[in-house]
């Protein structure tokens, strides 16, 4: 694989000599809903990793985080069956000739998984072995330490530090610094995964981008956004906003109501409002879909609205999606169908029932053959799979299109204004 675009300080997994040691590998296999596989992409795009790890004679062992079973409020972990590894498991195993051994550790009912047993040690013998293909360790926000503080964490750190010889990070969706994606980098000889390394290399074209550049963004809530936005915005030639977020803006600008909009969020956003003023970068989608209920698409109880036709004084209810029509106005035809690079990280409505908006933007985004197309984000690959099929498939065959594996890396990076400074990057670059 090409090193082009990558940090000479970065520890590959290509220059890692692993025959016959146990690798420690942290993956995003972040895609199970309920206790179904939604969009197995991302362990898909794990394969040539799993593949150049197997080829050196490794033994692996995975890990990686499903949902978020902690409790913001209490700090409970609730290791619910909706959020195994199992899952992931059985479709490995469908696509790989290999026996994979899950250890089964009895979680304490408020605390989860307070240590890795003594039981994995005869299944790291069957690995070494050859006995068993791999090892996948299960959900690791199930263990307390994953993102404790203090001896709790560091417990969790030794233990899995003293199950392998090496780590590997193929996780670039994970970015926070937890115990799996920080600490035990730290504690292990420890090298970049084929998937992060690909993953880095395509950032370039959203960081330097050839231009015209135009960013779609979307998502439910708009203070987490604040910063990426302002960095992104001093890069784009034209931005378009959706969701939460757009109505966000929308009444801040217009000064208006919208059901779901919190007066704090309003005030955040005048930011931006008085920044566009002055650069004019933001599109205006210029027709949404307003519903009186969150409960569905219902006939009677939704409408058609168009931007800008306020009076100062109005109240919307709930701005459920972006009618199929806004993506004829000419302006954003003209911006999208121009530009050279094009990042969506964007669901533009409530799903399932307002669909119509993602799917208008979908097949506009794709129609720009010339671009350089960057999808970022599981919720927005797995609408672009969901309601354009064919696009998402010819995008795994375009040399022009790439499909980031998380979307909030990808916003984090903008916002720091380099992948390399994100703490689990960061850490594998380290003396």
């Amino acid at each position: 694989m090409e090193k082009e675009g990558l940090d000479p300080r970065l520890r590959l997994v290509q220059q890692a000599e692993m025959k016959d040691k146990v690798v420690l590998i942290r993956v995003d296999h972040n895609v199970v809903k309920k206790g179904q596989i939604k969009d197995p992409y991302r362990i898909d795009a794990s394969w040539w990793t799993l593949y150049a790890i197997a080829e050196k004679g490794g033994r692996p062992i995975l890990m990686t985080h499903i949902g978020r079973p902690r409790d913001k409020k209490t700090g409970h972990i609730k290791c619910d069956d909706g959020q195994s590894v199992l899952p992931i498991v059985r479709y490995l195993e469908r696509k790989l000739p290999v026996e994979i051994h899950v250890p089964r550790i009895p979680p304490d009912p408020e605390k989860g998984i307070l240590h890795l047993d003594s039981s994995i040690e005869h299944a790291i013998k069957d690995l070494k072995q050859g006995k068993i293909g791999m090892i996948y360790l299960p959900n690791t926000r199930w263990f307390r330490g994953e993102e404790a503080k203090g001896p709790e964490r560091e417990a969790f750190v030794e233990e899995l530090a003293s199950i392998a010889d090496l780590y590997v990070n193929n996780a670039f969706g994970s970015w926070q610094a937890h115990a799996s994606t920080y600490d035990i980098a730290r504690r292990l000889p420890s090298y970049a995964g084929i998937l992060l390394q690909k993953e880095l290399q395509n950032l370039h074209r959203v960081l330097d981008p050839e231009k015209p550049f135009v960013a779609v963004i979307a998502g439910s809530k708009y203070d987490t956004k604040i910063g990426p936005l302002k960095s992104l915005y001093r890069e784009v030639d034209h931005l378009i906003l959706g969701g939460l977020m757009y109505n966000t803006f929308l009444s801040a600008k217009y000064g208006i109501r919208i059901a779901g909009v919190s007066e704090e969020d309003r005030q955040l956003a005048m930011e931006l409002v008085q920044l566009d003023r002055r650069e004019g970068k933001i599109l205006e989608l210029p027709y949404m879909i307003e519903s009186d209920t969150l409960e569905g698409k219902i006939l009677g109880q939704y409408r058609v609205v168009k931007v800008g036709e306020f009076n100062g004084k109005e109240e919307l209810n709930h701005v459920l999606d972006i009618a199929p029509k806004s993506f004829e106005d000419q302006k954003v035809r003209e911006a999208l169908g121009s530009a050279k690079t094009i990042l969506i990280n964007a669901v533009m409505g409530l799903m399932p029932h307002f669909f119509e908006g993602s799917l208008a933007l979908y097949q506009l985004v794709t129609s720009n053959t010339a671009a350089w197309k960057l999808f970022g984000g599981g919720d927005t690959l797995q609408e672009l799979r969901n309601l354009c099929p064919g696009c998402y498939l010819a995008g795994l065959d375009d040399p022009r299109t790439y499909y980031f594996t998380g979307g909030g890396s990808v916003l984090a990076a903008i916002e720091q204004g380099s992948p390399y400074l994100l703490k689990p990057v960061q850490v594998l670059m380290e003396p």
